[in-house]
């Protein structure tokens, strides 16, 4: 899925939901691929194994999601917990259903 001129903010976290990491990019489907495949060896996710996308939502403006993700990050734990739990709430890997888009 690629959105023109838009842009997704993402929240991924590991296998034991221990850890969240919260990023905005252009090409969710590809950033997630690399996440998920330690792309960046020495990167946050990679180091905390954050590999399953839990969160994601597309503003038509990269500028609007680089907004939402500034939010996200100043929230405390409970904030990103409670807004995943709000749209996603069995907080299984929602890669899957972008690559079948």
């Amino acid at each position: 899925m690629i959105f023109a001129k838009g842009g997704c903010v993402y929240i991924m976290t590991n296998k034991l939901h221990t850890v969240l990491y919260t990023g905005v990019t252009s090409d969710i489907t590809g950033r997630v691929w690399q996440h998920k495949n330690k792309y960046y060896p020495g990167s946050f996710t990679a180091r905390y194994n954050c590999n399953k996308l839990v969160y994601y939502f597309f503003y038509p403006r990269i500028e609007e999601a680089i907004g939402a993700e500034d939010t996200i990050k100043s929230g405390s734990r409970k904030s990103k917990i409670a807004l995943i739990n709000s749209i996603y709430p069995e907080w299984r890997d929602l890669y899957e259903d972008l690559i079948k888009e």
